[in-house]
C-alpha cells in the first residue's frame, strides 16, 4: 500500500514479532533472531531461479556456509561460527539481491545493508564490525557454497562457477544439505543451530 499523500515516506518495516525496524537507523532492540530465521527461511537464493520444488533460501544457504566455515576453521570459537552463521542476516528486510543488481545499485544498497548488520552483531553481542580476517574466511565459506548452489542447482556450469565464485579446494558437495527444503523446516533449523551457538559461547 502506497504512503498517504504528502506523508513523508515510511523506512520501516513492521516484523511478526510486533517490532517496527527502521531501515535508516535500525536499533539493536529491534532485532530478534525469530524474526531473522522466518524471513531468511522464506527469501529464495538465486531469484528463485534453482531446480527442486522447493526455494533454497537464504536461511538454508547460512546453514550450509557457517558448516562450510566450521571445516575450513575448526579452532573458531562458537561467537564466530554465530557470525557466519548471521553472515546474511540483513536480507531478512532488504531481501537476497543478485550480485548484478548489487553492482548496479551502488553503495546506497551496501550502507543499508552494513547498517542492518551492524546492529544484528550490537544485538548478539558480536563486534559490530568483523575484523578483516574473520571476513575473509566466511566470505571464503560463503564462495565455496555459491559455487556448489551455482553448480548443483542453478544450472552454471563447471567452467562459469570456477570463473565467478573459484573452485573449492578441499571441500566436496558430499554432506552439505543442498536439496531444497520446505521454509518452515530449514526455519527450525536456523533457530536450533543459532541456540546451539549462543549457548556455546557463554561460561
Amino acid at each position: 500500500m502506497a504512503d498517504r499523500v504528502g506523508a513523508p515516506p515510511r523506512a520501516w518495516q513492521r516484523m511478526l514479532s510486533g517490532r517496527r525496524l527502521d531501515l535508516l537507523d535500525p536499533s539493536p532492540l529491534d532485532v530478534e533472531i525469530a524474526d531473522i530465521a522466518h524471513g531468511l527461511a522464506r527469501v529464495a537464493r538465486w531469484n528463485g531461479q534453482t531446480v527442486g520444488d522447493h526455494a533454497f533460501s537464504v536461511a538454508q544457504h547460512s546453514l550450509v556456509v557457517e558448516r562450510i566455515f566450521h571445516v575450513l576453521c575448526p579452532q573458531a570459537s562458537a561467537g564466530s561460527c554465530l557470525a557466519a552463521l548471521l553472515h546474511d542476516a540483513p536480507e531478512y528486510v532488504i531481501g537476497d539481491m543478485i550480485s548484478p543488481f548489487k553492482a548496479v545499485m551502488g553503495g546506497g544498497y551496501k550502507d543499508c545493508e552494513a547498517r542492518l548488520q551492524r546492529a544484528i552483531h550490537l544485538r548478539f553481542s558480536l563486534p559490530p564490525v568483523l575484523s578483516e580476517r574473520l571476513k575473509k574466511e566466511i566470505k571464503r565459506a560463503d564462495q565455496i557454497a555459491a559455487y556448489f548452489e551455482a553448480t548443483e542447482l542453478a544450472g552454471f556450469s563447471t567452467a562459469e562457477a570456477t570463473k565467478f565464485f573459484g573452485r573449492p579446494r578441499g571441500i566436496a558437495a558430499d554432506g552439505l544439505d543442498l536439496s531444497p527444503r520446505p521454509a518452515r523446516d530449514v526455519e527450525i533449523d536456523f533457530m536450533e543451530r543459532f541456540a546451539a551457538l549462543d549457548a556455546a559461547r557463554r561460561p
